[in-house]
Formats: C-alpha cells, sequence, structure tokens
C-alpha cells in the first residue's frame, strides 16, 4: 500500500517516469486518496504531466471538496465564478462559499468581506461611483477610496507569496521579460486564485471603466520596496491582435515615501491613497499606440509600495487559451 501517492508520483516525475506518475495518481483518486484527486485536478489545470483539461479538473475538483479537502473547495469556487470549465456562475459559486464558509476559516473570511459589498445577482456593484478628470492629454480619471483597507488587504494577500522579480513586454515579441526598467516585485492573481472578493473587485474595476469584466486581464500585483521603480512607459503592447486600450490602477496602501505615478507628457503627479484608483486610455480613437500616456512609478524612497494593476483588453480573452483569443 502506497501511504503518500501524491510524494511518490512527484518521484516518479523527477526521474522522467510520466506514465507511471499518472497511473499512480489515476489508481489513488479511483481509491477515495483525496490528496491524489486533487493533485491530479491541478495537473489538468496546468496541462502538464496530463492535457489541460478545465471540464475534467472541475469533475475533480467536486471530488476533492466533496471528500473534504478545502483548497479544492476554493479553486473550484473561483473557476465557477470566472468561467473555467462551464459558464460563469455567480450564484452557483456563492452557494458553494457559503457551504465551504461553515467548516473553513479562509471561506469564512472571505465571505464577510464579501457581504460587505452591495451586488447584483452577478457579483456587480449596484451603485459604482464615478471618477473624476484630473488630467489631460493624457486623459486622467481619479476615483476616492474605490476600495477599502480590507480588499485591498485582500489582494495583497491573495498574491504575496507569489511575488517574483517583475516583468515587461519584450518590444519584438511581445512576451513578458525580465527588464530593469521595472525594478519591483509581481504577482498575478489567475484564475485559480481569484477568490470571490478579487473577481467582485474586478467587476467593480470594469463598472467604473465602462468595459465587461471579462476584457480585464488577471489582476497583476506590483511591491515596490525601497529604491525599487517602474522607469516611463506605455501600457500599450507593442505586438498584439487584442490590445491594452485601458489601464486602472489601485493603490493599496500609503504612509511610504516616493512612489507617485508620473505622467510625462503633462507633468500630472498622482500621489498614492489607499483605495483611490486611476484610470487612463492606452490608445487613440483610431486604435493605435498613444506615446502620450507615458508614464511611471517614481522611486519609493522609504517604506514598501502595493499596487493593484488590471489592464483591459479590446476584447474578452481567456488566460486559458491565450490573450488573443476571445473567452
Amino acid at each position: 500500500m502506497i501511504h503518500d501517492p501524491v510524494a511518490q508520483a512527484d518521484r516518479l516525475l523527477a526521474a522522467g517516469r510520466v506514465r507511471d506518475a499518472v497511473m499512480l495518481i489515476e489508481q489513488a483518486g479511483h481509491s477515495g486518496n483525496v490528496d491524489a484527486v486533487f493533485r491530479h485536478a491541478t495537473w489538468k489545470l496546468a496541462g502538464t504531466p496530463v492535457p489541460r483539461d478545465l471540464p475534467g479538473a472541475r469533475a475533480l475538483l467536486r471530488q476533492a471538496t466533496s471528500l473534504g479537502n478545502p483548497d479544492a473547495a476554493l479553486v473550484e469556487i473561483a473557476l465557477t465564478a470566472n468561467g473555467s470549465g462551464a459558464p460563469a456562475d455567480w450564484a452557483g459559486a456563492r452557494a458553494l462559499l457559503d457551504a465551504a464558509a461553515g467548516t473553513d476559516q479562509v471561506a469564512a473570511d472571505q465571505l464577510t468581506l464579501l457581504d460587505a459589498m452591495t451586488l447584483t445577482k452577478d457579483g456587480a456593484p449596484i451603485d459604482p461611483p464615478r471618477a473624476q478628470r484630473i488630467g489631460e492629454n493624457p486623459h486622467v480619471r481619479h476615483i476616492a477610496r474605490l476600495f477599502t483597507q480590507e480588499e485591498c488587504l485582500h489582494i495583497a494577500q491573495r498574491a504575496a507569496d507569489m511575488l517574483q522579480p517583475a516583468t515587461v513586454a519584450d518590444p519584438r515579441t511581445g512576451r513578458n521579460v525580465a527588464n530593469p526598467v521595472r525594478t519591483s516585485d509581481g504577482a498575478v492573481i489567475g484564475p485559480t486564485r481569484e477568490t470571490l472578493v478579487v473577481q467582485a473587485l474586478n467587476r467593480r474595476l470594469a463598472a467604473v471603466t465602462g468595459t465587461d469584466w471579462r476584457q480585464g486581464e488577471a489582476l497583476s500585483v506590483l511591491r515596490y520596496q525601497p529604491g525599487q521603480q517602474f522607469r516611463p512607459h506605455v501600457d500599450a503592447l507593442p505586438v498584439t491582435s487584442n490590445q491594452r486600450i485601458r489601464t486602472v490602477l489601485v493603490y493599496l496602501n500609503e504612509g511610504f515615501a516616493g512612489g507617485a505615478t508620473y505622467f510625462v507628457n503633462n507633468a500630472l503627479r498622482v500621489t498614492p491613497r489607499t483605495g483611490d484608483a486611476i484610470i487612463f486610455d492606452n490608445v487613440r480613437a483610431d486604435g493605435s499606440i498613444d506615446p502620450a500616456t507615458q508614464h511611471a512609478g517614481e522611486p519609493v524612497t522609504a517604506g514598501v509600495k502595493w499596487l493593484a494593476t488590471r489592464w483591459i483588453r479590446a476584447r474578452p480573452f481567456s488566460v486559458w487559451t491565450g490573450p488573443e483569443n476571445a473567452a
């Protein structure tokens, strides 16, 4: 009897015995081993060492949740709401969260945050705030306290364990590569980590930018420590058929020195304040990149700055199939 099939499967994978590892996990899952079922689900989500199969992953997550795995429950909730492997079902995801909150403190904490929001049956804000214009050429809008302090903390916590040196788009290929232009640490809250709180906030960002939530890229979180910065740049991509037409930045904290957002063309400087957001378009009316949107994250001189960025594309897209493909 194999007491830890997941650990054994990892050893088989490390030895290059992929087929044996997959067979072991499948057999253990059929025998009711909850950890094996959950690992099989994550493999189907990642697309390695088995082909990506979102509906299949959803079925395995349901099985692992029924066997008592709280992590599987949280992933299932996220995918149910964002429409991975099946049509988006906010009400269904909310029901799953209600059930999970009865036995899991993490789910209960998320439910508390969610209950503090006033939402439609689809998770959108009922009365989104209006933005105020603060700059021209580029046209920059500002919303004070778009996110609460608790919501900002939730986003930072979702990203904290994934932070890595941030990347930028290579102008030749459009791929993300390491670059001294951006010296912060960053993380992306992808579809498996999108709690209902994060998804409700993404829908709030869609509402205040006049877009569909499916147009937004996964929420990107940046952490700037003393000396780190993002030198002047534009957010539009050099090579794409589904352009980043709009950007919304949300400042997740305050109390640090430096770190203002500076727009080069009109010398507009925005001082970060917890929960405040700024919105600006990255393209002209004809869809071409607008160089006037060049902006910088000025160096932090003391303390730590946290920032969330939502890049909004011209069309919906799926992170599972690539940003050029409509969802």
